[in-house]
């Protein structure tokens, strides 16, 4: 497969790289740029654990070409700590023990930070209760799991930066 120019804008940094059309985001930024936040867990798109922001919505970047990105902003783990609701949420899921082996905590802080401004943003959910409660929550993150079961901790996180 001939490889392609591939301009991307991660975490605020332009890379202009050569790649393989078939490389997936997920792949890029851990291969090719050295982002090794971003977990592959699956490949698939059913964990989560690749869960970054492109232009500020959260994608599994296991099922992205990199190629697709082209003049979008990806966010990595990496770079939501220069963000205030990014540094916040790690922090809040360090206090809350939302973390066990931490393998999916990368996603599930995009996911999270993703997920509260979504919620702002008016955007509905499945469920569409009132209010953040504690059901929304788990149903606006429901694509992110965690094999260890931190589950309440995490909830516990979203809630705290929710406030």
């Amino acid at each position: 497969m001939p490889s392609i120019q591939v301009r991307l804008s991660v975490n605020g940094r332009k890379h202009e790289l050569e790649l393989d059309a078939r490389v997936s985001l997920l792949d890029c930024l851990r291969e090719h740029l050295g982002l090794t936040g971003t977990k592959k867990g699956c490949d698939q798109g059913a964990c989560g654990a690749c869960t970054v922001l492109l232009n500020g919505e959260r994608v599994n970047s296991c099922l992205v070409l990199a190629a697709q990105c082209a003049d979008a902003e990806v966010t990595t783990i990496e770079g939501l700590a220069s963000s205030e609701v990014g540094r916040a949420m790690q922090e809040a899921f360090v206090r809350n023990d939302g973390l066990q082996c931490g393998y999916c905590t990368p996603g599930q802080v995009c996911s999270a930070v993703a997920m509260l401004a979504e919620y702002e943003a008016g955007v509905p959910s499945a469920i569409g209760e009132p209010g953040l409660t504690d059901t929304e929550i788990r149903e606006r993150l429901a694509g992110n799991l965690c094999r260890c079961g931190a589950y309440n901790g995490i909830l516990a996180a979203v809630r705290e930066v929710a406030r």
